[in-house]
C-alpha cells in the first residue's frame, strides 16, 4: 500500500520557521517528481513547490526565497523548509508524489499519490 505521511505541522508566530517532512512508503519515488501544496479554508488548493528526479526545484512565486524543498531518496523522504513564516501561509499542507510526470508541475492533477495533510497555522 502506498502511503505518504506528513508530520512536522504545528502553530508558530510569524517570522518563525517549521519543517515539514513527508515520509513515503509502499514504492520507491526517488524517480518521481515530489511536490508540496496547501489549502486554506474556504480556497482551492494551491501549488508550494517541487523537485523533480534531477533535483532540480520550482517554486510559487509566494513563498519563493522562504520555503526550501528537498528530498532524501535513501529515506524515500521529502522536506519542505518553511522560514520567514507569515499569516497567511497558514493552511494544511500537503505532500504529493507524481509517477506520471518527470518534470516539476504546480498542477495538482499531475500528482497521483496523496498525504492526508499536516496543519500550520502562523499567528500574527
Amino acid at each position: 500500500q502506498v502511503q505518504l505521511v506528513e508530520s512536522g505541522g504545528g502553530l508558530v508566530q510569524a517570522g518563525g520557521s517549521l519543517r515539514l517532512s513527508c515520509a513515503a512508503s509502499g514504492r520507491t519515488f526517488s524517480n518521481d517528481a515530489m511536490g508540496w501544496f496547501r489549502q486554506a479554508p474556504g480556497k482551492e488548493r494551491e501549488f508550494v513547490a517541487s523537485m523533480n528526479w534531477g533535483m532540480t526545484t520550482y517554486y510559487a512565486d509566494s513563498v519563493k526565497g522562504r520555503f526550501t524543498i528537498s528530498r532524501d531518496n535513501a529515506k524515500n523522504t521529502v522536506y519542505s523548509q518553511m522560514n520567514s513564516l507569515k499569516p497567511e501561509d497558514t493552511a494544511v499542507y500537503y505532500c504529493a508524489a507524481a509517477s506520471r510526470v518527470s518534470y516539476n508541475s504546480p498542477h495538482p492533477g499531475d500528482y497521483n499519490y496523496w498525504g492526508q495533510g499536516a496543519q500550520v497555522t502562523v499567528s500574527s
